[in-house]
């Protein structure tokens, strides 16, 4: 059982840059030190969601040292910043492989960003674990959608659903939930926004739907003037969004201030807070996002007392929760790598806390933690959220396969 603890450090984050196998005087007499590195957008349009990636982590860590989770170890977090560019994520996976300390990554948010990092962290035999990548691709390998699912990287794990769950669930949700019959698609050409997209339109367009438009922007747009005009022409009764939400604001604003009234939808990249506060108009717009809302979550009560207690400034938005249970899932690696090996770290502990990954099982803040052979969480549970009176309102939650046989 996870055991969450509400008596943490409260204030700024601890990061260390790097820690010692050996005898480690600064964390406790005979104790060694293991690093779990994390990257994250925690400067740039993608904070919001990258700051609360980085609390949310660093709260498991203190955590985890609190109740002497792993007898004679002690965790330290080293988070650093992306920026939400992927040549950022692969240098930074660079740095922390070069860090024998460093046991395992948290993150990244951006599925473009974990493309750059896989590779080095199969060549390092280093547990890459994000909390938010959904592109199907990362683990199933390019060809999933003609069903030829081969696992490209053994070391890469998520505990977030993919997008073809996800997209589908969106699509489905449209169809039977909001009773749309024609969507205008738009997508930012980025590789989670067009699997996004792709997966939307696929389930819409199996059920009956129509797809009246599409149309590609760039994730730096901010003037939609010319898509508005096509949107309002095809006359849709929603418009599906893949991407994210420094655009998504001004677009869905854009639309309403052109006459184009129905709502706009869009994935887990479109829920934030800070969608809200970019548009004045939200009121009615739609997002998915994985899992169920921690806040409905009884696992998830402790959780969110404890990063009030810590004192963090920025929220723990979207992926909070399924950020602790990644850094958790490391831990728990580790404990069974220790464990194993007759209470020390092996020399070959990168290779052994990969080996674990697969055999994790916890209950986590999210709910069961487990992975399937693909590194894929085996939690489909997707949540329906709404604006209404100034912020995300759930409406419908359900497990992806579930919901089909509805």
């Amino acid at each position: 059982m996870l055991i969450l603890t509400t008596a943490v450090t409260t204030g700024a984050l601890t990061l260390s840059a790097c820690g010692s196998r050996g005898d480690d005087t600064k964390s406790g007499e005979g104790k060694s030190t293991v690093v779990i590195g994390l990257d994250a957008p925690t400067t740039g349009e993608l904070s919001a969601l990258g700051l609360g990636i980085r609390n949310s982590a660093q709260l498991a860590i203190d955590n985890a040292n609190k109740a002497g989770e792993v007898k004679g170890v002690t965790f330290k977090l080293e988070a650093l910043d992306d920026k939400a560019l992927p040549n950022a994520g692969q240098q930074n996976a660079t740095k922390l492989a070069g860090d024998k300390d460093v046991l395992g990554i948290v993150g990244p948010l951006n599925s473009g960003v974990a493309q750059s990092m896989q590779q080095v962290s199969k060549q390092n035999n280093l547990t890459l674990i994000s909390p938010a990548n959904t592109t199907p691709d990362l683990t199933q390998g390019k060809d999933w959608k003609q069903n030829k699912r081969v696992r490209p990287f053994p070391t890469y794990f998520r505990t977030a659903t993919t997008d073809e769950v996800q997209g589908a669930f969106d699509g489905q949700y449209a169809w039977e939930k909001m009773k749309v019959k024609k969507a205008y698609v738009i997508d930012d050409q980025k590789t989670y926004g067009v699997g996004l997209a792709s997966s939307f339109k696929d389930q819409f367009s199996k059920l009956g739907g129509k797809i009246v438009g599409t149309e590609h922007v760039s994730p730096d747009d901010r003037d939609f003037k010319a898509v508005v005009s096509k949107v309002k022409s095809a006359k849709p009764d929603l418009v599906f969004y893949g991407g994210e939400y420094p655009a998504s604001g001004p677009l869905s604003q854009q639309l309403k201030d052109g006459g184009v009234t129905v709502p706009l939808m869009g994935g887990d990249g479109m829920y934030s807070g800070d969608y809200i506060k970019l548009n004045k108009k939200a009121a009615g717009d739609y997002a998915s996002s994985v899992g169920k809302p921690v806040e409905e979550l009884p696992s998830a009560k402790k959780f969110i007392a404890g990063y009030k207690a810590a004192g963090f400034k920025e929220s723990y938005e979207a992926y909070g929760g399924s950020t602790y249970d990644s850094t958790w899932a490391i831990i728990q690696a580790v404990k069974k790598v220790v464990a194993d090996n007759d209470g020390k770290l092996p020399d070959d502990a990168r290779k052994k806390v990969v080996d674990a990954m697969n055999k994790v099982t916890f209950d986590g803040v999210t709910g069961p933690i487990a992975f399937d052979k693909y590194g894929d969480t085996t939690n489909t549970m997707i949540t329906a959220y709404q604006v209404e009176k100034g912020a995300w309102a759930s409406r419908f939650s359900a497990e992806f396969k579930k919901f089909d046989k509805s």
